[in-house]
């Protein structure tokens, strides 16, 4: 459990770090968290205190939080598919997907929130095409730390953790 933790930790830091746009471990992160706590509420409550942890070393709430937060608890939930079949198809499909909810969630945050576009179609639009150029390192990034946290906690139980690590 504390391996788990810490890797969560360790993700929601990569945020601070100086890193290209969107291109973090924060959604890996959900779903990892998802896929490997046993106990859905644990498996919910570490990754989102991770992510307000970050969120408040880099400023604070903001008018989109909600959005946000409710995005990453969707991609929580995408984990739990992987609790019992943790494929690299699957991991890498559900990371494809955990892009996307992101992408489409928080930008409709922005969109509703934020007063920079017009509350019409036109200007949910206008959102949504103006957020494209970073939605390519949400991908990247997911795709990246999903490897990096699914592959590492594996070879970790695989060659370092004690038995009762290596059956979750």
């Amino acid at each position: 459990m504390i391996v788990l933790v810490m890797m969560v930790l360790g993700a929601a830091f990569s945020r601070i770090i100086p890193h290209p746009w969107n291109f973090t471990a924060i959604g890996a992160m959900a779903l990892f968290g998802g896929a490997y706590f046993n106990d859905k509420k644990l498996s919910m409550l570490v990754p989102m205190a991770a992510l307000l942890i970050s969120d408040l070393a880099l400023g604070g709430i903001h008018s989109t939080t909600a959005f946000v937060y409710g995005a990453f608890a969707l991609i929580v939930m995408m984990g739990w598919f992987l609790t019992e079949n943790k494929s690299v198809a699957r991991i890498g499909g559900l990371s494809l997907v955990a892009s996307s909810v992101f992408f489409l969630i928080s930008n409709f945050g922005v969109w509703i929130m934020d007063g920079m576009y017009p509350v019409n179609f036109q200007g949910l639009v206008t959102c949504y095409v103006a957020a494209i150029p970073f939605f390519g390192n949400q991908v990247a990034g997911d795709l990246f730390f999903s490897g990096v946290m699914f592959g590492g906690y594996e070879l970790l139980k695989k060659y370092v953790l004690s038995p009762a690590a290596k059956a979750a």
